[in-house]
């Protein structure tokens, strides 16, 4: 019998804990980094510093030019008792990096990330191996949309195609698996055909001779509409993208706990798979600031782990490692929620779901 390699067993070892306690992913990297009130100049480091483009503000790249910080976050948000983190990669496409002028970059962010990130992962499971650490290679949903035209004049233009869109996601799963990580999450998801986009470079991956990765899905609801930006509602968004069969499911960003809660209970009633929940820290105020203190957002997740809601938790804009450091204390011990058994049926979508039973 061929023995595993370390990076199946962690593999295996992560859907065990998952079957055993709720999961407890990090917080937000923003606002973290905001607090450092880097230069220019810390954004350039030596390798950028005759780069002919604005740096600050690019947080990616601080994973080339501050490896120092990235490693001291991720270290931040483990000692919180996070049991997944995420590479600080969210905006390193080539489609995002055009912005910068940083495409030719994107193979570097991504590697380096994950790489960090795993030498982060292993010296805590080496420190504490009862409870050990994974890597989520973060894969944001770019600044462009497929189904939605940038001009209003002209409905069915698109700023860039769903070719373009997959080669940028290949590109960068490609690197991310190569750097070290457990699983893509392919986060804050406005638009399901971007996320098809990614979906699909992850998966033909495989094709290459790539080992299979777990995939984490995370949707983001926009507004009190209860849908996403694209349309669609909770569970129309489930049934778009359940033929990928992924580890888990869920919502991030745009709103906090209070405003969320009743999309991740649709999704938690029709998902089977595990389902992931990592709100914002309320909503932001006027100054863009988040107010949420860390036992408000711990209070609000407490009760979703109680009600069998979620199988993940975590946090997102304007959440810190006391935030998570809350969350993590709260769902100690909660029994993570049931995966469903759901009948056989003809399950569709478009804006709305649409469900056949034999």
């Amino acid at each position: 019998m061929t023995e595993p390699t370390p990076r199946q067993a962690r593999i295996a070892a992560l859907k065990a804990a998952a079957r055993e306690r709720i999961l407890v992913l990090d917080g937000a990297w923003g606002v973290m980094i905001q607090r450092e009130d880097l230069s220019e100049e810390d954004f350039r480091g030596e390798r950028f510093a005759a780069h002919n483009h604005p740096q600050k503000g690019n947080n990616d790249l601080l994973i080339l030019t501050r490896p120092d910080l990235v490693t001291s976050l991720h270290d931040a948000y483990f000692a919180a008792g996070a049991d997944i983190t995420e590479t600080n990669t969210f905006s390193a496409t080539t489609i995002a990096q055009a912005d910068y002028g940083l495409e030719d970059a994107v193979n570097d962010l991504n590697f380096e990330g994950a790489r960090i990130a795993r030498a982060v992962a292993d010296r805590w499971t080496e420190k504490e191996p009862h409870k050990p650490r994974f890597v989520a290679g973060a894969m944001g949903p770019t600044n462009r949309t497929l189904s939605i035209s940038p001009d209003v004049n002209d409905p069915g233009y698109r700023a860039v195609s769903f070719d373009e869109v997959y080669d940028a996601y290949k590109q960068q799963a490609r690197a991310l698996h190569e750097g070290g990580v457990d699983l893509f999450l392919v986060e804050t998801v406005f638009d399901t055909l971007n996320a098809k986009a990614a979906i699909k470079a992850i998966l033909d991956l495989e094709d290459e001779g790539y080992d299979p990765l777990p995939l984490w899905i995370s949707g983001t609801i926009t507004d009190r509409s209860g849908r996403t930006l694209s349309g669609q509602t909770a569970e129309a968004f489930w049934n778009s993208i359940r033929h990928a069969k992924p580890f888990a499911v869920g919502f991030n960003c745009a709103l906090g706990a209070e405003l969320m809660r009743p999309h991740i209970a649709d999704l938690s009633r029709v998902a089977d798979t595990l389902v992931s929940a990592y709100p914002n820290a309320g909503l932001p105020n006027a100054m863009g600031q988040y107010d949420e203190q860390p036992h408000e957002t711990a209070h609000f997740l407490e009760e979703w782990a109680r009600s069998g809601l979620v199988n993940i938790v975590g946090g997102c804009c304007g959440t810190t490692p006391d935030h998570i450091r809350h969350v993590a204390e709260e769902v100690a011990g909660v029994t993570p929620r049931a995966i469903p058994e759901r009948p056989v049926a003809m399950r569709l979508s478009g804006l709305e779901p649409f469900e056949l039973v034999a």
